[in-house]
């Protein structure tokens, strides 16, 4: 079968142009990764190359040895994904070391896979094993709002979580887990792969100051509606902030804990706390 007549080829496309219609990838913005299962690396072996060179991934994954991603390029731009995928998109192959990756597929202009590849493989490798094997999409995009509030929030999980659980009640039934922040680092090196890929432990997203967002989900739809709610809360609360940084009436601790049971959700209590005037004057815009 060739590449782009598979199924997971069409919904990395899709995902790529729908964040960009979004307005999450400016120029080179963005990138996203797909790990393939063993039946759909081994229905496009007929498609792939052996000419790649063995080039070092910057980290060592061995709990991802052996196995293939479809991945964004370096500097390519999202908007032209769907234009040329073979272009702007590789298959990459890791070998038996989780330590090496080479190009099996794609970039057929040149080329190497988004300089954020360490970040992705660190965040794949932990997915994998929290989460059964069941997590397979790891997506980070510019998301315009999210990124305007790590500039007037402080950079605390509990903060964030609880303040864009607030903005929407599917909120917390969409990302019950909550949400984890990392303070500004360096983009595209093995630090910020390391943060996050901690925060992965617990969260499926994590909000990277002043940079974006970097969310991780089983599939297409599940990892691109993930990052589309809480950019929406986010949306939604920096309207609020706009108008004031005391809001008159919100959800209560009580009524997410109500909220939880209903929707057969567990809620961590960290996030559900009384708000003190203490709170309020940590992240007053005065």
């Amino acid at each position: 079968m060739k590449v782009l007549d598979t199924k997971f080829a069409k919904g990395f496309i899709k995902c790529c142009d729908d964040g960009f219609r979004q307005g999450w990838h400016e120029r080179n913005g963005g990138n996203l990764s797909y790990r393939l299962t063993p039946e759909e690396a081994a229905s496009i072996q007929d498609d792939l190359n052996e000419d790649g060179a063995w080039q070092p991934i910057g980290t060592s994954v061995p709990g991802l040895a052996g196995e293939y991603f479809m991945v964004t390029g370096s500097g390519k731009y999202m908007r032209n994904v769907i234009l040329d995928p073979a272009a702007n998109t590789c298959v990459v192959e890791l070998d038996d070391k989780g330590e090496n990756y080479r190009i099996r597929w794609g970039l057929v202009e040149g080329g190497r896979p988004t300089s954020e590849l360490p970040s992705h493989l660190m965040n794949h490798e932990v997915k994998k094993r929290v989460t059964a094997n069941r997590h397979r999409v790891i997506y980070h995009a510019h998301t315009t709002n999210t990124i305007a509030l790590t500039f007037v929030l402080p950079l605390k999980d509990e903060i964030f979580t609880r303040e864009l659980w607030e903005m929407a009640t599917e909120c917390p039934v969409v990302f019950p887990e909550g949400v984890g922040v990392v303070d500004w680092m360096v983009p595209g090196g093995r630090d910020i792969a390391v943060a996050t890929s901690k925060l992965m432990e617990q969260y499926n997203v994590a909000i990277w100051a002043h940079h974006g967002m970097f969310c991780s989900g089983a599939d297409f739809d599940e990892t691109f509606g993930l990052m589309h709610t809480v950019e929406k809360s986010a949306e939604i609360l920096v309207k609020v902030l706009s108008m004031t940084d005391r809001k008159r009436q919100t959800i209560t601790p009580d009524e997410f804990r109500a909220l939880a049971k209903d929707f057969h959700v567990t809620l961590p209590e960290k996030f559900l706390f009384e708000k003190s005037e203490h709170y309020y004057k940590d992240y007053s815009l005065d």
